[in-house]
C-alpha cells in the first residue's frame, strides 16, 4: 500500500502547473463493454486529432501500441485483419504506432512495416532493441553494441523502411554502460538510420547519463490512474530536459475501462494471470477506482476508456500515450478522447476524490520487476 494522500499533495501541484472464466484476450475483454455501451451517447471519433512534440518529434496525441496484436492477452489474430487495423487507425487521425523485435518476436514488426508502407513518410514508427531477440534469448537484456546493430538492421528490414523515427532502449542493461548504448545510437543517428531516440522504464539517472551523451526524445513508461509513480521522479526529469513521455498500458491493461470486475480470472496466456493487480484480493480491493472512473467518464460523456486517456493528456502537454487493442470499434472508441482535454479545476477536484482511494497489488511479477531500471 502506498500513502496516497502524500503522493497526491504532489501530482495535484503537477498537473495545476478474460473478464471473468473465459474472457482472456483484451479485445474479449472490451467486447462486454460494447453490448453495455450505446457509443450514440457518448464522443466519437471526430477525425480532428490533436498533435503532440514529443522533444522535436510531432505524433498525433494518441498513439497505437501494437503489443496486443501477436496475442500479449491471449487470442490469435489474423495478419490481414491486424494490418486492416492499423490502417484503419491512420485513417482516423493516429500517426504514431509502437512496436519492437521482442513482440512476436517480430511479427510486430512485420505487420506495422506492411500496414504503414503505403503512407510511410506520414508517419512515426517507434521500435526498440534490448532484449536478446536476436541471439535466440528474448527474454535476456542484452544492449551491447553489436547487439543494437543488428537489431536495427533487423527492424529496418522488417519495417520495410531505410530509417526508425524513434528508437527505444526497451529495459536499461545493467552490463552495459549507459554511456556506450547511447553512444552506438548516436552513431546510427549519423547514419541516418535512426531520427530520434529514447529509453523504456528507466530511471531519472540513466535518463540524464543517456542525455548527456545524445539527447533523448522520449521515455516510455507504465502510467495509468491506477500506476502514477511516474510522476515523482520521472515527469520533473522530462519537464527539465523537455523530453517527451509515452505512457504503455494507459488503460490498466483494460481495468480501467470498466469490464472487469472482482468475479473477473486471468489464466495462461493472458499476460495479467500472474500480475499483483489482478489478483482476486486485489480485483475486489480496487473497485471503487473503477467507480471514481465510471462517474467522471459519465459526467464528460465519454466512456471509461475514453475518460482514462483524456485524464492522461490533460496532465502535460507533451504526454502521448499508446493505448493498444485488437478491435477496430474499440479503436474508434479510444480515439474519443483525441480532443477532449480536463481543465485544471477538475483534474483537481478528481485527484481530491483519487486521494481517498487506497489501492492493491504491484503493477509487475518479480522476474519483469527484476528488469525494471532503478538505478
Amino acid at each position: 500500500m502506498m500513502d496516497r494522500r502524500g503522493f497526491l499533495k504532489i501530482s495535484s501541484m503537477t498537473a495545476l502547473m478474460a473478464a471473468a472464466g473465459e474472457w482472456t484476450g483484451l479485445s474479449k475483454i472490451f467486447a462486454r463493454s460494447s453490448s453495455q455501451n450505446s457509443f450514440s451517447s457518448v464522443r466519437q471519433s471526430s477525425g480532428n486529432m490533436e498533435h503532440r512534440n514529443l522533444g522535436q518529434l510531432n505524433v498525433s496525441a494518441v498513439g497505437l501500441g501494437c503489443l496486443p496484436m501477436v496475442g500479449y492477452y491471449g487470442g490469435r489474430y489474423e495478419k490481414r485483419d491486424m494490418i486492416a487495423l492499423i490502417r484503419r487507425a491512420y485513417e482516423k487521425g493516429i500517426t504514431f504506432f509502437d512496436t519492437a523485435e521482442v513482440y512476436g518476436p517480430h511479427v510486430s514488426d512485420e505487420w506495422v512495416g506492411e500496414a504503414l508502407e503505403p503512407f510511410r513518410n506520414e508517419v512515426k514508427i517507434g521500435t526498440k532493441f534490448g532484449f536478446g531477440v536476436e541471439e535466440g534469448k528474448p527474454t535476456s537484456l542484452n544492449s551491447s553494441p553489436a547487439h543494437i546493430r543488428r537489431a536495427v538492421e533487423g527492424s529496418l528490414k522488417r519495417l520495410r523502411t531505410d530509417h526508425i523515427d524513434l528508437l527505444y532502449q526497451h529495459r536499461v542493461d545493467p552490463n552495459v554502460p549507459m554511456e556506450e548504448v547511447a553512444d552506438t545510437v548516436k552513431q546510427l543517428m549519423q547514419e541516418g538510420k535512426v531520427l530520434h531516440w529514447g529509453l523504456s522504464e528507466a530511471s531519472a539517472r540513466s535518463i540524464r547519463r543517456a542525455h548527456a551523451v545524445c539527447p533523448v526524445t522520449a521515455v516510455q513508461s507504465e502510467y495509468a490512474i491506477w500506476w502514477r509513480e511516474p510522476e515523482t521522479k520521472i515527469f520533473p526529469t522530462l519537464e527539465e530536459l523537455g523530453i517527451g513521455f509515452v505512457p504503455y498500458c494507459p488503460l490498466g491493461r483494460a481495468f480501467l475501462t470498466g469490464v472487469i470486475n472482482e468475479n473477473s480470472r486471468f489464466y495462461k496466456p493472458d499476460r495479467r494471470h500472474n500480475l499483483p493487480q489482478f489478483t482476486p484480493e486485489a480485483l475486489k480491493h480496487n473497485m471503487p477506482l473503477v467507480r471514481l472512473v465510471q462517474k467522471w467518464a459519465e459526467q464528460k460523456g465519454l466512456t471509461p476508456a475514453q475518460f482514462a486517456l483524456v485524464w492522461m493528456l490533460s496532465r502535460k502537454s507533451w504526454i502521448a500515450p499508446i493505448p493498444g487493442t485488437t478491435n477496430p470499434e474499440h479503436l474508434d472508441d479510444l480515439l474519443g478522447a483525441g480532443t477532449v482535454r480536463l481543465s485544471a479545476w477538475e483534474m483537481e477536484a478528481f485527484d481530491k476524490e483519487y486521494a481517498q482511494i487506497d489501492l492493491m497489488g504491484h503493477r509487475a511479477d518479480p522476474f519483469t520487476e527484476s528488469q525494471i531500471d532503478k538505478s
